[in-house]
């Protein structure tokens, strides 16, 4: 008996080092890659300039953003705002968030060796929350961008910053979902972000969301929170967006995207019974815009757009997250219902104009 007992106790033992052993294998270090990215991670201060409360001149948008809170100052004329963001050429461009350097007459960027430059605003996309700044050195560590296709939910991601000014702070997790669709005081945001449970807080704004290779995924932006603090729900410009961005403001100094001039709603059940649809899918349009791109393509309101530019739409949101990527002058086809019957329509693709949704 006492020989059966002994050969279980050392079966479990056995197992339980196995499962140990696995879970060492399979848990990832993020030494290498903390020493291989933070060199190329930057504290952002920004002084910003005071309306008379002792507020900063910053915008209030109607989303679930804590860093988008005002930042307290001296009465003097001025406060001090701190983010973060991340080198992306070795000749001195960084990307940051445009909440970051909003409204700021001075930014001054920190780097890991503690020197200390003053940034140019290159410019800022106000849309997607991002802004492009340039320092006066040469031969700077850099991130690169991760292919945004190859981002799945699951994956591992990793950030770096300066939540509350603690500045090279790492945080880890995984990303939650992808294409996520936020409200802003003007609708849908064109961006389709990307959320994680790495803990994020004020002062990581701008910063990289990396992968295990160190490339960045997305740029930290907003947080959903009712304490202040993170929750495990952090939201992220993806990198196929910063790609787009940082190619234009460098260009052009600012960023033009593509209009169709529809307001879009979900579909529920009834509409998809009563359109023929198996599921509810795709984005119902409530209303056109005389004389937009979908006025001029023949999209009456009513009709349920299921694919544009070959991109499914499973949800409202979808849509003008596809719009917003292309270039204005594409020509695309969007496939749509319009009662319980298909149809295919040529659409050429505007300039979004300022105020409006893709």
């Amino acid at each position: 008996m006492f020989k059966w007992f002994s050969l279980v106790a050392l079966l479990f033992v056995v197992i339980a080092l196995n499962v140990s052993q696995s879970n060492r294998q399979g848990l990832p270090n993020f030494n290498q890659l903390i020493q291989t990215s933070s060199p190329a991670v930057v504290k952002i201060d920004s002084v910003q300039k005071i309306i008379g409360t002792g507020m900063t001149q910053m915008n209030e948008r109607n989303i679930p953003d804590m860093f988008r809170e005002p930042h307290e100052g001296s009465r003097a004329g001025e406060a001090h705002a701190t983010g973060s963001g991340f080198i992306i050429s070795g000749d001195g461009y960084v990307l940051t968030n445009e909440h970051v350097v909003e409204n700021a007459h001075e930014v001054i960027i920190r780097l890991i060796d503690r020197r200390e430059f003053e940034a140019k605003v290159i410019g800022i996309d106000h849309r997607s929350d991002l802004a492009l700044l340039k320092i006066d050195a040469q031969d700077l560590p850099k991130i690169n961008f991760a292919d945004p296709d190859k981002v799945k939910v699951g994956d591992w991601a990793l950030a770096i910053g300066s939540p509350f000014g603690l500045d090279y702070s790492v945080s880890a997790g995984i990303i939650s979902a992808i294409g996520r669709s936020i409200p802003t005081e003007n609708g849908d945001n064109y961006v389709p972000f990307i959320q994680s449970d790495v803990a994020i807080n004020p002062g990581n704004s701008g910063g990289p969301l990396l992968n295990l290779d160190g490339e960045v995924v997305g740029i930290n932006s907003q947080i959903f929170t009712h304490s202040g603090g993170s929750i495990g729900l952090s939201f992220a410009v993806p990198a196929g967006v910063a790609v787009d961005v940082v190619s234009q403001l460098k260009s052009k100094g600012r960023v033009d995207r593509g209009w169709l001039g529809v307001y879009v709603q979900e579909v529920d059940k009834s509409l998809a019974r009563s359109s023929g649809l198996t599921k509810t899918q795709g984005a119902h349009v409530a209303q056109v815009e005389t004389g937009s791109p979908a006025d001029v393509a023949g999209i009456r309101a009513g009709d349920i757009i299921l694919y544009f530019d070959n991109e499914e739409i499973i949800e409202s949101g979808d849509l003008p997250h596809v719009v917003g990527l292309l270039s204005p002058g594409s020509q695309i086809k969007a496939q749509l219902i319009r009662g319980k019957k298909k149809k295919t329509l040529d659409v050429i693709v505007g300039t979004l104009p300022d105020g409006l949704n893709p």
